[in-house]
């Protein structure tokens, strides 16, 4: 059943990918202080806009969370 076993295989790796991306997303938030961002972007800087996509995204989308919950924060209790 080579179908059977594809699908597995798929799902395996669809898997493994997910992990590898949320420790990658996890390993990234460490980045915190503008010193450790800016040291992130020179290494980022000495590699290629299609090398880096991914962790591009996984920082911008980062960065939104940040200031979203930051405007939040500064915002409770105001009324």
């Amino acid at each position: 059943m080579p179908f059977i076993r594809e699908i597995r295989t798929s799902i395996s790796n669809r898997l493994a990918e997910r992990r590898a991306h949320r420790q990658l997303s996890a390993e990234l938030a460490t980045f915190r202080t503008a010193a450790e961002r800016t040291e992130l972007d020179l290494v980022l800087g000495r590699h290629t806009a299609e090398e880096t996509r991914e962790i591009e995204a996984i920082l911008n989308r980062q960065d939104a969370e940040r200031r979203y919950h930051s405007t939040v924060q500064s915002g409770v209790g105001q009324h």
